[in-house]
């Protein structure tokens, strides 16, 4: 508990640091007319922090209506820290809960950080399935909740011992083995990223290997037919005309903001 508290403690000052370092070159544009969000906007616009993340802060912490020349540190520390909060969200992977006591430390994890995401990990677990299912031992896909032994008759005793415990150990307490799970979490809860799936050939969504849309592509939410186009190369955007929605065969404009798992193929001038 103490690697995460010294880790949030160090992400806090770092905010922190940014902003008390550069006070004066704030107040100098805030007396000159600017607006205090852009100003600070700009101190942090290297590390993903954007004019959203900058007014909820101030708002949430109660210091929008205060003159920026009366904030002290508790009000400067007091924003730092939210603002570190809603840019870069965290979870907690408590890994190695196949250890004996890991259990308690996990539990006493969700008593003390109630208010973050703690998801319960084995990442041993997760690399001896992967390997097992690599080897064509077992049917098992990352984050699934169970397995299927395919050739028990080439497992030797230790490895039988190994994936019996894995299922009810680990699968049977925790549902499983969290490593996948954490990391769909981080992406599409804490981050909300959307999968979107190009298609550069609408009448054939599969690749030569028969593998059904290969290729995906994570987005913000919000982002556009427009962005996919730059995400792939920024080349399409020249010329963009639309996209195609492949699942209802629907026309979609340029500034069309994507749903996760959309099917979509873009078409440009160049095409024609």
């Amino acid at each position: 508990m103490s690697d995460f508290a010294d880790i949030e403690e160090e992400l806090i000052m770092w905010y922190h640091k940014i902003l008390e370092g550069n006070r004066e070159k704030v107040s100098k544009l805030v007396n000159s007319g600017s607006e205090l969000i852009d100003a600070v906007t700009d101190l942090y616009r290297g590390i993903g922090v954007n004019k959203f993340h900058v007014k909820e802060s101030l708002v949430a912490t109660g210091l929008d209506e205060k003159n920026f020349d009366n904030f002290d540190m508790v009000d400067s520390k007091k924003f730092a820290s939210y603002l570190r909060k809603i840019s870069k969200p965290t979870l907690i992977v408590a890994n190695k809960i196949d250890v004996d006591g890991a259990d308690k430390n996990f539990a006493r994890l969700r008593e003390r950080y109630n208010d973050s995401i703690v998801i319960p990990a084995s990442g041993d677990s997760e690399f001896s399935l992967r390997r097992a299912e690599q080897k064509g031992l077992i049917k098992y896909s990352p984050g699934s909740e169970q397995f299927e032994i395919l050739k028990s008759d080439e497992l030797n005793d230790k490895q039988i011992n190994a994936l019996d415990f894995i299922k009810k150990g680990i699968m049977g307490e925790y549902m499983r083995t969290g490593v996948q799970f954490a990391i769909n979490v981080a992406v599409f809860k804490l981050l909300k990223m959307n999968s979107i799936y190009p298609v550069a050939d609408e009448t054939k969504l599969a690749d030569k290997k028969g593998r059904i849309l290969p290729d995906l592509i994570l987005l913000k939410d919000g982002a556009t037919i427009n962005d996919l186009a730059k995400e792939i190369h920024t080349d399409l955007t020249k010329g963009l005309l639309y996209g195609k929605d492949l699942r209802y065969n629907l026309r979609l404009p340029v500034d069309y903001q994507l749903r996760d798992r959309d099917v979509v193929s873009l078409v440009s001038a160049a095409k024609k």
